[in-house]
Order: structure tokens, then sequence, then C-alpha cells
């Protein structure tokens, strides 16, 4: 005689759909420094474990941000797409060669030479359960003048306090970007992060000679409901004493970011 189950189970009316595993997190970034190693020997030796992978591009002409690279075992690429010998600076054709030299396999950060990240940011980007179709930016503290800086590398307030807070007194916040004809809110370029395998862009504008737009116009190739903001992130711009809006966007002139 064969034993049958009274109670036999029963299919489940709602099967769950099959999940992918969890790819891991992979973050790398493309930094173009064109004479700014003085500002690029504060930030480089710190940001560089926050990456899986970080790409310089330089000019031939800046030996010092080679050298400086070199010492940090960071990949220096020397380019004369830059043309900054000729007034210019040809930011995109940069960035682009940087591009080139990553995996683009998960997340991408364009990042300023002069941004200096807080410590917890790859951490808080883990978390932060980011969308792969958006482009994201953060706020920034202007730091003005070295000596503001190295006082704050001697005592840093916290950012981010007991897993809880996240204060934004330590310098004056940098405004943030807005265009009406964008639809609001624009990522600028300091700090711009994106998945290029997912959203399917993997180029930066070239068409402009100067810092000025190239980065308004990468943020507007996606709509305004795929610009995200994270806030629990706020970097730390590094400035010379005489830095005004547009300064260095033809080239470096401000005086340099030392002790002297």
């Amino acid at each position: 005689m064969t034993y049958q189950d009274p109670n036999p189970p029963q299919p489940n009316p709602c099967p769950q759909p099959e999940t992918c595993p969890p790819q891991p997190f992979r973050l790398e970034a493309v930094v173009v420094c064109d004479q700014y190693s003085d500002f690029l020997a504060h930030t480089l030796p710190h940001n560089k474990f926050l990456f899986d992978r970080i790409v310089v591009i330089t000019s031939y002409e800046d030996r010092a941000t080679r050298k400086l690279c070199e010492f940090h075992h960071v990949q220096c690429i020397p380019t004369d797409l830059l043309q900054s010998r000729k007034g210019e600076f040809h930011k995109g054709k940069g960035i682009n060669l940087g591009l080139a030299a990553l995996s683009l396999k998960g997340w991408a950060v364009h990042l300023d030479a002069d941004i200096y990240l807080p410590p917890q940011t790859r951490l808080l980007l883990q978390q932060a359960e980011l969308d792969p179709r958006c482009v994201y930016g953060i706020d920034r503290f202007n730091v003005r003048g070295y000596p503001a800086w190295a006082a704050f590398q001697g005592e840093p307030r916290l950012q981010q306090e007991a897993e809880t807070y996240i204060h934004m007194h330590a310098f004056p916040i940098g405004t943030r970007v807005m265009h009406r004809h964008a639809g609001g809110y624009v990522p600028i370029g300091f700090f711009q992060l994106w998945n290029p395998s997912v959203s399917g862009i993997t180029r930066y504008p070239e068409e402009h000679t100067n810092a000025g737009r190239g980065d308004t116009v990468f943020a507007q190739l996606w709509p305004r409901a795929r610009r995200g903001f994270i806030p629990e992130i706020v970097g730390y711009h590094l400035e010379s004493d005489d830095a005004r809006n547009a300064a260095n966007w033809n080239g470096r002139i401000t005086a340099p970011f030392t002790h002297a």
C-alpha cells in the first residue's frame, strides 16, 4: 500500500523572480591635473585609497604632477590634448583619455585635482543604493588658503558623527548649480559620479576650450529625474587665497597652495 500525504504541498501561486547575485562595488576615477600639483599633493595621497583605480591626466610640461604620481604609484598619462601651452584647456579631451584607461565596469567619478574627499566616502557610496541609471553630485566646502587647511588637518572637525549626524559647519559651503532650461539641479565637474556600463555614457563633451561649460553639458545628458544628489558626502575644495570664480578655467593663474 502506497502512503499518500493528505496535505500535499501546493504550487506557489506567486513564484519569486530569479535574482542576480550582487555585483562587487567597483569605483574608479579620472583626474585632470595641469599645473595643479600643489593641490594634488594634498588630495591624491588620500583619495587614491578610496578607488579601485585612479588615473591622472596632465600635460607633458607639468613634470611636477608626473613626479608626484610616480611617487604615489598612481598611473599618470601625459598628453598634448589639453593644449595648455596655447593658453587653452581642453579638459573634456583629457577626461576622455582617462576614461579610456579605466575598465568602466562599475562606477566612475570625474574628480577635480583640488577636491579632498572625506574618509568615509567609499563606505557611504556603497550603502547609498545608488541607481546606475543616474548621475550624482555632492556638496563641497570651500577651504580658502593653505593655513586654514593646515589647521583643519591638525584638528579636523567631524563631518560624519556617530553614524548619525552630518555636520556642515567646517567651512563655507560652495554654491550648487541649477539651470532653468535644464529643469533644475546640475551636478558640476568637481565631482560627477555615474555608471558608464549601465547608462551607456562613456564619453565627455570635447567641444569646449576651457573648463567652463563641459561639465554642465555632460550632466545634462541625463534628464532632471536622473540627476541625483548625495547629501551624506561633502568634499573639501582647496583654494589659494586669491581664488575667485572661474579664475583657472583657462589655465592656472592663482597663487601656489603652500605654507609660504
